[in-house]
């Protein structure tokens, strides 16, 4: 028998033993894309529960599990999760920060400037401080606080080095989120920062490829038409070509705790079968996903964040691991899971925060 022969017969038996092998486990056609290599730790239990659950919902032979794509919905929460969060790297309270005492003064009033002061570490991210922001970006169009948040992202936090505000994303989250939408999930983020700067954050990340706009859920501020801020009613006027869709530093709902799963409820209209979050305000999002009239398999994650090395991590490991476990959680070890947090050229600095000066036009 020649070689070309040999090399012929060679080639389709180990096609026939590739074909057989798939018919056996899956069926060809079902077997996951993407690995979650790159930057996850070989024996991350976190990352491998991921796959053996990809594996089983998206494996057609599996009648029990399996669930059609178009119910695949995974749902995470932004900072935190998917972005840095630590204090004093939090995108939003930067901004209103940046924006009250360094960018421009002179647009907002003296309560909002001692407001913007007197953030230490350890505040509450809640309701009161979504207010003040909201506050201060009265009169700005949707566009405006975009493009506003885009240009804040170009700015460097003192906590990390070689790092913009921008530059936050955790690289195997972003792994992660390839991975699931390479499977044929639908990717949402359900963010306690506000719809516009969430949508600015997310649309000059890695995660633009993988999430819309309209994809994206967040802390709402009153909208109305410039003109029409004082009217009670948006059903008293009506659009025009031209007309400007401006902020009116009313507040409508801070998007933590219950809100998530309301939100999820009403924008969705459908329960996910996948939610990452990292804090207690995330956990009405993952019970909800959980919830046993769920219709198909469900499973929720939680990061925790106990990297003080490359990160500024705080969490015990054992303590916040046993809580979520308790609560029906898969816990994510920032220390033991990430294999690399951020690019190489980023690494954590000695400095946190300084308190930024006002600018002298305002101190004056």
């Amino acid at each position: 028998m020649n070689m070309k022969k040999r090399r012929g017969i060679i080639s389709l038996l180990l096609t026939l033993v590739m074909l057989f092998s798939c018919i056996g486990i899956s069926g060809c056609g079902n077997i996951p894309g993407g690995s979650m290599s790159n930057y996850w730790a070989p024996d991350s239990s976190a990352a491998q529960s991921l796959r053996d659950y990809v594996t089983k919902v998206t494996n057609k032979m599996d009648k029990e599990n399996y669930i059609p794509e178009e119910d695949r919905i995974a749902v995470f929460d932004m900072d935190g999760t998917l972005v840095c969060e630590t204090y004093f790297t939090y995108f939003d309270t930067m901004m209103f920060i940046n924006y009250c005492l360094i960018d421009h003064p002179e647009k907002v009033s003296d309560e909002l400037k001692d407001a913007a002061r007197e953030i230490e570490p350890g505040y509450s991210a809640g309701e009161a401080l979504a207010r003040n922001f909201a506050k201060a970006y009265a009169g700005m169009t949707i566009k405006e606080l975009y493009d506003y948040a885009v240009e804040f992202g170009q700015k460097q936090p003192e906590s990390f080095i070689n790092m913009r505000y921008l530059d936050g994303p955790y690289l195997p989250m972003v792994e992660l989120v390839k991975y699931l939408y390479d499977n044929g999930f639908t990717i949402y983020v359900v963010s306690g920062t506000e719809r516009t700067t969430t949508r600015a954050i997310i649309a000059n990340s890695p995660f633009s490829e993988y999430v819309s706009p309209s994809h994206i859920i967040g802390t709402e501020f009153e909208v109305k038409e410039r003109g029409y801020e004082d009217v009670a009613s948006n059903m008293d006027f009506k659009y025009s070509d031209g007309d400007e869709l401006v902020f009116t530093g009313g507040f409508v709902q801070k998007n933590l705790n219950a809100n998530k799963s309301i939100w999820i409820e009403r924008e969705i209209g459908q329960r996910p079968v996948l939610a990452f979050g990292n804090s207690g305000s995330d956990t009405s999002m993952m019970n909800y996903v959980l919830d046993k009239r769920n219709p198909y398999p469900a499973q929720a994650y939680m990061v925790v964040a106990d990297d003080d090395v490359r990160e500024w991590g705080t969490q015990n490991w054992e303590e916040k691991s046993a809580e979520y476990i308790e609560k029906g959680y898969v816990p994510i070890s920032m220390k033991n899971d990430f294999l690399k947090i951020y690019p190489d050229t980023i690494k954590r600095s000695d400095i946190q925060y300084t308190e930024p000066e006002e600018a002298e036009d305002d101190a004056a």
